[in-house]
């Protein structure tokens, strides 16, 4: 099929381009652009970013990325002109201003697909065409004449998809043990005959094989620290061991990381030990999440049949379409392309996931189907799990099925299981996190739409046949009134709270403005004051908070413990599906009893003896002078403490295992830090530990260069030395910094200047994209340069020519918080700085080599760059001090290849000159 013939309109930070149906390309002001789109609908590409890239919000048009979407269900796509056309086989645009000829020739080919037999993702296409018109879809009319109507009626979605099937539980696992022999087997097994043997990577594979021998003595779990250098080959180092053990227990070995990206790799290297499936069909890997990350098949249901409108509608349609093929059902760094809900805003994707815990389970008429079950059902029948650290620590902390308790478990990225810990183990009472349990309980307020409902509601049948849990029930309510509800934020800022909880918030932003000392100067951040020195005012608003909490607690305490009764021993009157709504119910009712106890426990505290287990404060939560969220904050001074009872003693094996778990020190590599960070310290046992060096050159393929001459606080030079600095290294860029508003301002002041060189800049906080496709993005032009934050630090893995050179614009010095000034106390003052930034400068660095042949620079725009963070960096890494001028050569000159003696000569790292 030829090209679409309607105009398309393309923008970049260089210009604009509009091309007419008749097939004539100009360059066009943007004004002029936003009237033309406005006229007709547009052949487009990420409706969002045209529209930033424009300044016009209300942007709209023919979005090619919604028909992709439509066409190619869970299909990855990267989602720029040069990604499209890589993917629908069309030749790639030479410059900005072939776009809008792509825009027409991809449309025409996309249509052309929906007329070949060979298109898979047929079925359903005409089915879901027909809501879409009637809702004005842009593409619906054009794409009808292209789709016909099926001899036979499509299947409805939710009689399409598959059911789980109940298993047998798994048996416990053999007790067994694996010789060395055996493991390097399996291991070169793994890595291919005949590949080249790295003796570093066989010395981790058999430390690791030692976290699978039985364990000798309840609460003694073998427990191994092992550092591997990037290029290792740490992830099929334990894979080897770990799938060799699962063959002969018949047991589940858990993975867990940090990021998605890791997960995705995980699930590809996992493939060589186990492949997709077993002879009987089940999988032998699966991927497990928290249940907010899959499609809530009810909450589907129900925005398919009105409980969206507008956009989101469409939105809910071409989710349904993806439902039908995606692999498992996630949401969130799944199948589902993250480009989608920024398309329609990320809002719609979320509210199709269970975010708040209301999963009715067996009550659900889709719970046969259900994604959610089914990775629960395969994973307790898996070899192999992959997971993410907050769910292995949730499933261990409230794990009571031992099936779903890892026993296993290799934390890959284990230098992030601290922060993970911290976040599992906290205790925050807030308004936003208190206005969600009274929905739970009470249900949507009026006005509201969706099919939330509260706990009378879910319960009616219990209630109409059971006296004691009816006045359960009634009672909860009751006390539940007390919480916050809708408009709760203005109240207290008008001074007229509602409610003890509501009195109480309104206490704490008034005495954490009354602390604050910045002076309004930081309106656009959170403020926050420790919970000491509190006035018997305070206390009091407090302790009325308590005793509000303790009333709803009480019920809900006595009605788990008579659906407890009612489950094990069922009445007469108690039907399949009401047992299904009590089993549902029951989950989700002991975690929130015990966010109440945790907050009982907090507001106890109140104007007490400090705990020196805990650190206490209050913090209003703001966004660009907006206030979101008010409350009471408890963490944790050391999280590991909890980490260590709830997963280490009841495991049999723990490793954790990262390229920056330990730190290097003069006389070689220090544990403690690992040690106390690992939460065994807070355990009998002795840990195993093992470093593996990386195999990679970095002294002549890395440099690390302290530019000496961006004056701090200068935005101007800021954002001149990224612009040179990009230039001469001809995009390849990778920007991390500190502040969002030093990012935002660097952004806006080169992004035209680059592209108008053909380098173009994307950045987080920006650029309305996702950060997973912008790192998609980034990686797929090697001109490209990407500006983040903390998120870019680790976890982003791009080996090859698409990264050059990492740019931080300071040191990461830790936020001074006063959760960090208590642990920074208690961890020896300067020194626990130093060891935060040094993990920061090595995860940060980590980026840039990740393959034997990857070269590039690493460079830091601070003048006074201290010399006892350098060991942050590689042994061997050459690290230079020097002018901008001078750096910017060695860059040019890194991507031109060539030397100079100046280069040739240089000294090792520690080299000041």
């Amino acid at each position: 099929m030829p090209a679409l013939p309607l105009p398309a309109l393309h923008a970049s930070h260089a210009g604009t381009w509009l091309r007419d149906a008749n097939g004539a390309t100009r360059s066009v002001a943007k004004g002029e652009a936003v009237m033309s789109a406005a006229d007709t609908p547009l052949l487009i590409l990420n409706a969002p970013l045209l529209a930033t890239r424009l300044g016009y919000p209300d942007l709209s048009g023919l979005d090619l990325l919604e028909l992709f979407a439509f066409i190619h269900p869970a299909r990855f796509v990267v989602p720029t002109p040069k990604g499209l056309a890589h993917a629908l086989g069309l030749e790639e645009p030479a410059s900005d201003d072939g776009v809008p000829l792509l825009l027409q020739q991809a449309a025409g080919k996309l249509l052309e697909t929906c007329e070949s037999e060979e298109w898979a993702e047929r079925e359903g296409a005409w089915s879901i065409l027909q809501p879409l018109a009637r809702m004005r879809w842009p593409w619906a009319n054009i794409l009808k004449p292209h789709i016909a109507q099926p001899d036979r009626a499509e299947r409805w979605l939710f009689s399409r998809l598959p059911e789980w099937e109940e298993n047998p539980e798994r048996p416990q696992p053999a007790q067994v043990l694996m010789d060395e022999m055996e493991v390097e087997a399996r291991l070169e097994h793994l890595t291919g005959e005949g590949s080249e043997k790295r003796e570093g990577q066989r010395a981790y594979s058999r430390e690791v094989a030692h976290v699978f021998a039985p364990r000798n003595r309840e609460h003694r779990p073998h427990v191994l620290l092992a550092q591997a250098g990037t290029g290792v080959g740490k992830t099929l180092g334990y894979l080897a061991p770990a799938s060799l053990w699962a063959e002969k227990s018949q047991g589940t070995v858990w993975v867990s990381t940090y990021t998605k990206n890791l997960q995705r790799q995980l699930r590809r290297e996992s493939a060589r030990a186990w492949g997709a499936r077993r002879a009987d069909g089940s999988k032998p890997v699966v991927v497990r999440k928290g249940r907010e990350n899959y499609l809530c098949l009810l909450n589907l249901e129900d925005a398919l049949q009105g409980g969206f409108g507008g956009r989101a509608a469409v939105l809910a349609q071409l989710v349904a379409r993806w439902a039908a093929y995606t692999v498992d059902g996630d949401m969130i760094g799944g199948d589902l392309p993250g480009w989608l809900g920024t398309l329609f805003r990320k809002r719609g994707i979320t509210s199709l996931t269970d975010q708040r815990g209301e999963c009715v389970y067996a009550g659900c008429p889709h719970y046969r189907k259900c994604f959610i079950e089914r990775a629960a059902r395969d994973s307790a029948q898996a070899d192999l799990v992959i997971a993410n650290h907050a769910l292995v620590m949730i499933n261990a902390a409230r794990g009571r099925d031992h099936a779903l308790r890892p026993t296993r478990i290799v934390f890959d990225e284990g230098h992030h299981v601290f922060e993970s810990a911290d976040s599992t183990f906290a205790a925050a009472l807030t308004g936003m996190e208190a206005i969600e349990l009274r929905r739970w309980i009470l249900g949507p307020e009026r006005g509201s739409r969706g099919r939330r409902r509260g706990l009378s509601a879910r319960l009616a049948d219990v209630a109409s046949y059971d006296e004691i849990g009816a006045k359960c029930v009634t009672d909860a309510c009751e006390a539940a009134e007390c919480l916050p509800s809708g408009g709760w934020l203005q109240r207290l800022a008008d001074g007229t709270p509602s409610g003890p909880i509501e009195e109480l918030l309104g206490a704490v932003r008034a005495l954490t403005y009354a602390r604050d000392e910045s002076g309004g100067q930081e309106m656009g951040y959170g403020i926050e004051t420790e919970a000491a020195q509190l006035e018997g005012n305070f206390v009091e608003v407090a302790g009325h908070a308590q005793s509000a909490l303790a009333a709803i607690r009480s019920p809900l305490m006595k009605l788990a413990l008579q659906l407890e009764a009612m489950v094990e021993n069922p009445p007469d009157w108690l039907d399949g599906p009401g047992r299904a709504r009590v089993e549902g119910v029951r989950s989700s009712l002991n975690w929130r009893i015990e966010t109440l106890t945790a907050w009982e426990s907090l507001l106890n505290r109140m104007g007490g003896a400090t705990d020196p287990d805990f650190v206490d404060w209050l913090a209003v939560d703001r966004s660009e002078a907006r206030e979101y969220d008010i409350g009471i904050h408890r963490r944790f001074l050391d999280p590991m403490k909890p980490f260590a009872k709830t997963v280490l003693e009841p495991a049999h094996g723990v490793m954790l295992t990262s390229a920056t778990l330990s730190e290097r020190g003069e006389d070689g590599i220090e544990w403690g830090t690992a040690i106390n960070r690992s939460g065994v310290a807070h355990i009998d046992v002795k840990p195993r530990l093992s470093a593996a060096e990386s195999p990679f050159d970095y002294a002549n393929n890395a440099e690390v260069l302290i530019v000496t001459d961006v004056k701090k606080g200068d935005l101007s030079a800021l954002a001149g030395a990224y612009a040179r600095i990009i230039e001469a290294s001809g995009g390849g860029v990778l920007g991390l910094f500190t502040a969002i508003r030093r990012l935002r301002a660097v952004h806006g002041r080169i992004a035209d200047r680059l592209a108008r060189n053909g380098l173009p800049l994307y950045a987080q906080h920006v650029d309305p994209i996702d950060t997973g496709t912008l790192v998609d993005i980034f990686r797929d032009d090697p001109r490209a340069s990407l500006l983040g934050s903390d998120a870019l630090r680790d976890g982003v893995d791009v080996p090859g020519d698409s990264l050059r050179c990492v740019v931080m614009e300071q040191v990461p010095w830790p936020k001074p918080s006063i959760l960090h000034r208590a642990r920074r106390a208690a961890g020896g003052g300067s020194a626990y700085d130093d060891r935060i930034i040094r993990a920061r400068l090595a995860q940060a660095f980590g980026r840039l080599i990740r393959s034997k042949d990857d070269r590039g620079h690493f460079i830091v725009l601070s003048p006074a760059f201290p010399s006892r963070l350098l060991t942050a960096f590689p042994n061997g890494t050459p690290v230079i001090r020097l002018p901008l001028e001078d750096a910017l050569h060695r860059v040019a000159l890194g991507v031109s290849g060539g030397h100079t003696e100046a280069a040739d000569t240089m000294a090792p790292q520690h080299n000041e000159g």
